[in-house]
Formats: structure tokens, C-alpha cells, sequence
């Protein structure tokens, strides 16, 4: 399987329309997610709240999350449950493409 490190960053430049260079570590990745989501709570929430939508975050998990952690920085929270998503998604296509090969050996009738 490949680094879901490596695959996170093309999936969400594309996702959420931007050009973070695909070097970036998991931290520094998770510092400009942080940032942007960060700039879109103050200039522009309906455009985070139609990424959440378009990610497909779980609405009550991060509820949940902002409500616990009220002291924390709200735009880091909703940063990782992101990251957190894509890393299933990547995990979750990575399972069925295995699946999907392991099916085409199989014989046909």
C-alpha cells in the first residue's frame, strides 16, 4: 500500500482548492489546514461548511468535538477530523482496489 501521507495532500488540494506542496510533513500539513480552515471560519463560512460537506465529516462527531474541547482552537479541530477522513477514505479505496484485484483472479464463469 502506498504512504496515505503521500496520497492526503494531492486529495486535499483538490478537495478544498488549494496548492499545499506535497513534501509537507503530517504536522506542518495539519499547521496549514489549521490556517486555511482558519481564514474560511472568519472570511467565508459557508465555503468551509459546504467542505465538510463535500469531505464528508461526520456534523455530529464534530459537534461532539467542539463542544468537549471548548477551550481549544476550533479551526485545529476541524482541521484533524479532515485529515482524519481523508486518511479513511484513502484507507477505505486502497481496501477495495485490493478486493477488486483479489476478485479478478478468481475464475469467471
Amino acid at each position: 500500500m502506498s504512504d496515505p501521507n503521500k496520497d492526503i495532500i494531492p486529495l486535499l488540494n483538490k478537495e478544498l482548492s488549494l496548492e499545499l506542496s506535497e513534501k509537507l510533513a503530517m504536522d506542518e500539513l495539519e499547521l496549514q489546514l489549521t490556517n486555511h480552515i482558519n481564514h474560511l471560519i472568519n472570511t467565508d463560512f459557508e465555503k468551509l461548511v459546504y467542505y465538510l460537506y463535500r469531505i464528508d465529516v461526520n456534523e455530529s462527531k464534530m459537534k461532539q468535538l467542539l463542544q468537549q474541547q471548548g477551550g481549544q482552537n476550533a479551526a485545529q479541530l476541524i482541521a484533524r477530523l479532515i485529515i482524519d477522513r481523508q486518511l479513511q477514505k484513502i484507507k477505505s479505496r486502497a481496501e477495495h482496489r485490493s478486493t477488486k484485484i483479489d476478485d479478478e483472479g478468481a475464475e469467471r464463469w
